[in-house]
């Protein structure tokens, strides 16, 4: 089962957003464990993350995520995240994890 981990400034906005991908999740029967956190606990919820999505707000810290994590960190598409399509934040998941 993949972890994917979700992260803005306090991991309250991407709530929502990991709820519409649970269920985009279970419709496309794709076995994954998704979570929010705030940016600030990177490397600790990183250890066990398979992909790490940065929310709009917090890409700029990307490099200095990717030096925190072993696993591929990624930003979420703006548009996506400010729609909360949790179906395309989803299918982006599966390209990056090599699964789509």
């Amino acid at each position: 089962m993949k972890r994917i981990v979700l992260l803005c400034n306090g991991g309250l906005s991407t709530g929502i957003l990991v709820k519409k991908m649970k269920a985009a999740a279970e419709a496309q029967d794709f076995a994954c464990e998704i979570s929010a956190a705030p940016v600030s606990d990177a490397e600790a919820v990183g250890a066990e993350a398979d992909l790490i999505l940065l929310g709009p707000q917090v890409r700029f810290q990307m490099e200095t995520v990717k030096k925190q994590v072993a696993c591929p960190v990624t930003s979420i598409d703006p548009v996506s995240y400010g729609t909360m399509n949790g179906e395309k934040v989803l299918n982006q998941v599966k390209k990056e994890l090599g699964e789509a």
